[in-house]
């Protein structure tokens, strides 16, 4: 899975340079902050140049501004134009729940050609978390498999980024294999629809639902988590659970659940090829801003041995304690 950045079009990094606004971009985001208060997403669409059209689509910018940045971010407040990076220009935006950087970057007839959307929030104030104190079991009921998981790289390639650094990809494989019968058809998945429960005491604070399963080999990278639950615990630690089955969600934003309540089930949702879970823990809630930290459980089996206080590591078999 990678970055889970709100990006719709990929950006060069270069140096950022304080100018003044031009009147050409003061009136477009003038009528992006309108069309997107009043959330008429698709006048945003048609400010689009053909090529962002291609990118982002109709339905799935629809999507995009009403699931990924509304739902979690709310109305623009404030938009106030501070710096340039190449010919665009980064707007800090201050919504209802965030404080955001749009930046929009305009083609010769004022359509927009590249848009992203990541949060303006400082690094550094954020809170540090190496590992987990909160005692955990797994968050699934049967033997599963570690695809991605450990602290290097050869094991787990989540590693080399940042805000999911330690993350797991977990699914259950038979003779090698993670299906039988069709490999297009998400039900011939042995993980698909399994259902994933609550490690531990913990409240809501996010949800993510209506994103369609993937057809398998397909992907969906605007929408990179799919189906998505997030877990606080006591200890200020957070749980992302991504790519969950569409309509499976059985909790609520601001519920509280106890330790072994199904959460949903396995899916295939978001920026996924195949039924899986992607498992993290992180810093803070927002995954953009996140910084991945080290899961460990409890009490676990793993490859048929009993474990205790485990980190779970590429190529194991994991299973909680029966």
């Amino acid at each position: 899975m990678k970055r889970f950045l709100l990006i719709l079009m990929v950006l060069i990094n270069t140096t950022s340079f304080s100018q003044e606004e031009k009147e050409s971009y003061k009136n477009i985001a003038s009528k992006f902050k309108l069309f997107y208060n009043e959330g008429s997403y698709e006048d945003i669409f048609n400010m689009f140049d053909a090529s962002m059209k291609t990118a982002l689509p109709l339905e799935k910018a629809l999507q995009f501004f009403q699931q990924n940045v509304n739902d979690s971010s709310g109305k623009i407040v404030n938009m106030v134009f501070y710096k340039t990076k190449q010919n665009a220009h980064i707007y800090k935006t201050t919504f209802e729940k965030a404080i955001l950087d749009i930046l929009i970057s305009l083609d010769e007839n004022n359509g927009i050609n590249r848009l992203y959307i990541v949060p303006h929030k400082p690094e550094d104030t954020l809170p540090v978390l190496k590992r987990n104190i909160t005692k955990m079991i797994l968050p699934f009921n049967e033997e599963w498999n570690v695809i991605w998981g450990g602290t290097n790289v050869e094991d787990n390639y989540h590693v080399e980024y940042k805000n999911q650094k330690y993350a797991y990809d977990l699914l259950i494989l038979k003779d090698e294999k993670s299906y039988i019968g069709d490999a297009t058809i998400n039900e011939d998945y042995f993980v698909f629809g399994k259902e994933i429960i609550a490690p531990c005491d913990a409240k809501v604070v996010r949800v993510i639902n209506g994103v369609h399963d993937n057809i398998p080999g397909d992907k969906n990278p605007l929408q990179v988590t799919g189906n998505t639950i997030i877990l606080k615990t006591i200890n200020n630690e957070y749980i992302l659970f991504a790519h969950l089955k569409e309509e499976s969600i059985r909790v609520k934003k601001g519920q509280i659940v106890k330790q072994g309540d199904v959460l949903g089930q396995c899916g295939n949702s978001g920026n996924s090829t195949e039924p899986h879970l992607h498992l993290s823990l992180q810093n803070v809630e927002n995954m953009n801003i996140a910084t991945g930290a080290q899961l460990f459980f409890e009490k676990i089996k793993v490859n048929g041995e009993i474990k205790e206080d485990y980190l779970p590591v590429k190529g194991e078999k994991i299973k909680n304690i029966d």
